[in-house]
């Protein structure tokens, strides 16, 4: 059997953070998601992968937040999600997905996607 590859090659992979329990908290939220939502979010993602470094209007950093970029989904009926994530070498670390319901991102989840990256660069380094 002939495999044909792809001229692309991941730039980044991404992994998803897990806690000191075992959880995979962005694979969790995922899964409560409809199929057709978790179908585009893991385009989006795999975009990034394949394209990295990559910016608007999928990729955005978050200035704010040192070393905090999200990834910015658009759902069906209109809804619109956001996966922030980090970077270390050749990894993309999904810390925190999330349904946005207002233009600001709200600080509690940037906050939290923030304590993540900073137990996953204390513990995976």
């Amino acid at each position: 059997m002939v495999q044909i590859m792809s001229k692309e090659q991941k730039v980044i992979f991404a992994i998803f953070f897990r806690t000191a329990s075992g959880s995979e908290p962005v694979r969790e939220w995922l899964k409560e998601l409809d199929r057709n939502d978790r179908v585009i979010i893991g385009t989006d993602i795999k975009t990034v992968e394949f394209g990295w470094p990559i910016g608007m209007p999928l990729c955005h950093s978050l200035t704010s937040r040192k070393g905090l970029w999200e990834v910015r989904s658009t759902l069906t009926s209109g809804k619109i999600a956001r996966v922030l994530f980090c970077t270390q070498g050749r990894k993309m670390v999904l810390l925190h997905g999330f349904i946005k319901k207002s233009q600001k991102t709200p600080d509690s989840d940037l906050n939290l996607a923030m304590k993540r990256k900073k137990e996953y660069e204390e513990n995976d380094q």
